[in-house]
């Protein structure tokens, strides 16, 4: 399960660096002050984080989410991560990881380790199907969606928050006692593309301002258009998730090959976006995280946790060198134990990853299910997608090969049995 190599990033970056330097006036001065004030707060919220540990995930009842008091509203915005329970019934749940087990086998499905495959590049199963069109995990991918919102007073055309999509993606079932050191904390949706892009680079504009503390993200403006995916890397989601989430099919508590998150979204945004333009000074004296051993510099093409791979780049992918003052080793929490049918969701920023141990006794297993809003772009891509589907082949997305045609127990349209479902898919008009 090694990963592909990553190489350095390539000389024109230090352009990058100092283009961006040249938007903003006196870059060097403001940037500089909000470091150190990032710096300062991150010593406090490290230390709370890994204090409160798993308890620190926001766990909400999926009946309960129109109930919920403004307070508890703001504790998921700025964790960016929260555990819904009983989104769908137990029972419906196990039945269709008793379909995938059953599909697994029937089947000659890609899928790694090639020598005992536990994380499947499967699309279309009956289950995968039915899970996405249900109207409680679209309900609940819709309450997130509408976390978000514009700051300015100014509208969004063909935009609908309340009009939740279908993104298709992969499933797992992991077994007992095997190592993952595959997925290791990272942010996906977008590498060097946040700060590359205009329009992506634009929902951090307060933070390379200097006005770190007015950064909101869930601002909508420029995730709209702005392009995850500018070198057609294979893997990079091209839509705007707002949240990330899977669906469990198995009890998982901590230790048991389950998500690890960095519950500080607004602060982990601040620091990542920010720490290409500092680097420590060459004579480090006392606490090494401590502001003074930390100078601005834009002379060099490096982003920390950027690589390139390929024709494209891979990142952020923070650890505890390249992002020191995150606390990496203390602040990645375990979600709290989840039950079949609980689903847990991350924001799109928000740094992840997987537990490398599994010490359960069953198989970790969960759909990958994000919550997507209704816009052309998403749209556009769900049109692809909805293609791809009725020929049984990977989505847009994703890894080419032949396809699910001809598997026994391949998801069909008709298996979307309501309406929301069918608009989810594309299969009716908004």
């Amino acid at each position: 399960m090694s990963g592909p190599q990553l190489g350095p990033c390539p000389p024109r970056f230090t352009e990058l660096k100092q283009k961006i330097a040249a938007l903003y006036p006196d870059f060097e001065q403001r940037v500089t002050q909000a470091w150190n004030d990032i710096l300062g707060e991150l010593k406090t919220a490290t230390a709370d984080i890994a204090s409160q540990g798993s308890d620190i995930v926001p766990k909400v009842q999926f009946a309960d989410l129109d109930k919920l008091s403004e307070k508890d509203i703001e504790a998921i915005r700025r964790k960016g991560c929260v555990v819904i329970q009983d989104v769908v019934d137990d029972v419906e749940a196990l039945s269709w990881r008793t379909e995938l087990q059953e599909y697994v086998k029937a089947n000659p499905v890609p899928g790694f380790p090639e020598e005992d495959k536990q994380f499947f590049q499967l699309y279309w199963t009956r289950s995968q199907v039915r899970a996405r069109a249900h109207p409680n995990v679209l309900a609940a991918g819709a309450w997130l969606n509408n976390l978000y919102h514009l700051k300015s007073e100014e509208k969004l055309d063909d935009v609908d928050l309340s009009v939740p999509l279908s993104y298709a993606d992969r499933f797992r079932m992991r077994h007992a006692g095997i190592k993952w050191p595959t997925h290791p904390p990272h942010i996906d949706g977008g590498a060097i593309e946040r700060w590359e892009d205009e329009n992506f680079r634009s929902c951090f504009a307060d933070i390379l301002s200097g006005n770190w503390r007015q950064h909101d993200p869930y601002d909508l403006k420029g995730r709209i258009n702005a392009r995850s995916s500018l070198y057609d890397r294979e893997g990079q989601a091209t839509v705007f998730r707002t949240y990330q989430g899977w669906l469990a099919f198995s009890e998982t508590a901590p230790n048991q090959g389950t998500l690890q998150v960095f519950p500080d979204v607004l602060l982990a945004n601040a620091y990542i976006i920010l720490r290409p333009f500092f680097t420590p000074v060459a004579d480090i004296k006392g606490d090494p995280l401590d502001r003074t051993n930390w100078k601005f510099d834009i002379s060099t093409p490096d982003f920390p946790g950027i690589y390139s791979i390929g024709t494209g780049f891979t990142g952020p992918r923070p650890n505890t060198e390249s992002h020191p003052h995150l606390c990496l080793e203390q602040t990645m929490v375990s979600v709290p134990k989840v039950y079949p049918g609980d689903m847990v969701f991350w924001h799109c920023d928000l740094v992840h990853a997987v537990e490398v141990d599994h010490t359960g006794s069953e198989d970790s297993c969960v759909m990958y299910i994000p919550a997507v809003p209704y816009t052309p772009q998403n749209a556009a891509y769900v049109a692809r997608q909805k293609e791809c589907f009725l020929k049984g082949v990977p989505p847009p997305d994703f890894p080419r090969w032949e396809g699910e045609i001809g598997f026994k127990g391949l998801g069909k349209a008709e298996d979307i049995e309501n309406s929301v479902g069918m608009r989810a898919m594309g299969f009716a008009p908004v």
